[in-house]
């Protein structure tokens, strides 16, 4: 199994259109829980492109950015991002206020953190403070197998020292299961993430979309016919910045992580050199290629993930909420990709399944972190900021330190 971090999918083969669902009653509150890595940044910025066109269908998008993700963090009581500043109730309870302004119109807030409530008295009072009875839960769910691989470097970016396939082990093999992240069965464990948020709500007023990666369009007409918006009003906005890391970034990433650690260093210099820095700016500049080692899970965790999904699918089925999509799809196990013809060549090469990081890759994570602790210019994100204003940064303070000196 591998990734689709490096090379786009094959077109599908057209397929039957799926009925277009009823839309929900006017005045809903739908509040989209993820989890993680099941289309949700898609969705947000497809959400906040539009939400000033919208309001002409009677639909509101209260928060103030793409994703509110410190409000749903502060609701939750979840920790930030390693290094990141923490979140507070003032998140939450802005976040509600203009939740409240939308009055009687349908109003929808989107953040996969909202999986991470750890309890049901937490999901209650979640549920109560947005809205009540005209809250609808929305989750978007995709199969295990293509989870793993795109959690794992996403915990690689927070901290993660652990390798892929150790780090399955300890997911998959090694009860209880929630070392060293414990957070992903809390969201990844599908069955009981919609029963937590059924019971607080009803299940008459949750609804699972099983994502089909094969339809890149399928997840944002579905939205649009809940929010009784027009076909094709939401339109997909790229995001370099949330693409995954290839086989070899991550490796870099996580060999940093390991240095950074056994140093001793800040977790606030984390977050602002390396994952708002390097990762950053590498991410924004550099653009994966066909050449890139993917990241791939070995056979007997594929098995293990497809067994887990076709058991959440029948529970979910059973629960009596509201499925959109097909539920087999969550324990479809992919067939192996079969591997690429090698070309001879006259010189020794690398084996076609060792990571290699290109050194211009390398350079632009460098450039990253070098303009994060230049500080850069204020009010602009680090790959916004060109070379000739970094050295001019860097030079400056060099001056001032000799000066001292």
């Amino acid at each position: 199994m591998e990734t689709d971090c490096t090379t786009p999918a094959p077109a599908a083969p057209a397929r039957p259109t799926a009925a277009r669902p009823a839309p929900l009653p006017a005045g809903t509150r739908l509040l989209h829980i993820g989890p993680h890595k099941t289309g949700t940044t898609a969705v947000q910025g497809a959400l906040f492109a539009a939400k000033d066109a919208m309001p002409a269908y009677g639909v509101a998008f209260p928060a103030h950015s793409r994703h509110p993700m410190e409000a749903a963090l502060a609701a939750c009581a979840r920790p930030a991002m390693i290094g990141d500043p923490v979140p507070t109730q003032r998140h939450w309870t802005r976040l509600l206020g203009r939740v409240d302004a939308t009055g009687d119109r349908t109003s929808v807030v989107s953040s996969e953190f909202f999986a991470d409530a750890g309890d049901e008295d937490t999901i209650a009072r979640i549920v109560r403070q947005v809205g009540g009875d005209r809250v609808h839960v929305l989750v978007t769910l995709r199969p295990l197998v293509r989870i793993l691989p795109s959690q794992w470097q996403q915990y690689v970016q927070n901290g993660l020292r652990m390798g892929y396939e150790e780090w399955l082990e300890h997911m998959l093999r090694k009860a209880p299961y929630d070392k060293p992240t414990p957070s992903f069965w809390r969201r990844h464990r599908h069955d009981r993430l919609v029963g937590r948020w059924a019971r607080a709500v009803g299940p008459e007023r949750v609804t699972v979309v099983v994502v089909d990666d094969r339809d890149r369009g399928g997840l944002l007409r579905t939205f649009e016919a809940l929010l009784g918006l027009p076909e094709n009003l939401l339109q997909p906005v790229p995001d370099t910045a949330n693409r995954s890391l290839t086989l070899a970034e991550t490796e870099m990433l996580r060999n940093l992580n390991k240095e950074f650690r056994s140093n001793g260093l800040p977790d606030g210099l984390y977050s602002r050199l390396v994952r708002n820095g390097a990762v950053l700016h590498m991410k924004n500049a550099c653009s994966p290629t066909p050449g890139d080692v993917r990241i791939r899970t070995p056979r007997w965790a594929v098995e293990a993930a497809a067994a887990l999904g076709a058991e959440a699918a029948g529970r979910i089925g059973a629960s009596g909420v509201r499925v959109l999509g097909d539920p087999a799809l969550l324990s479809a196990v992919p067939e192996p990709a079969a591997a690429a013809p090698r070309t001879p060549v006259p010189h020794p090469s690398p084996a076609p399944d060792e990571p290699r990081l290109d050194p211009g890759v390398a350079a632009h994570a460098l450039y990253g972190a070098l303009a994060a602790a230049a500080g850069a210019v204020k009010g602009r994100t680090v790959h916004q900021t060109s070379s000739k204003e970094l050295v001019k940064v860097l030079g400056h303070r060099c001056l001032k330190r000799l000066g001292r000196r």
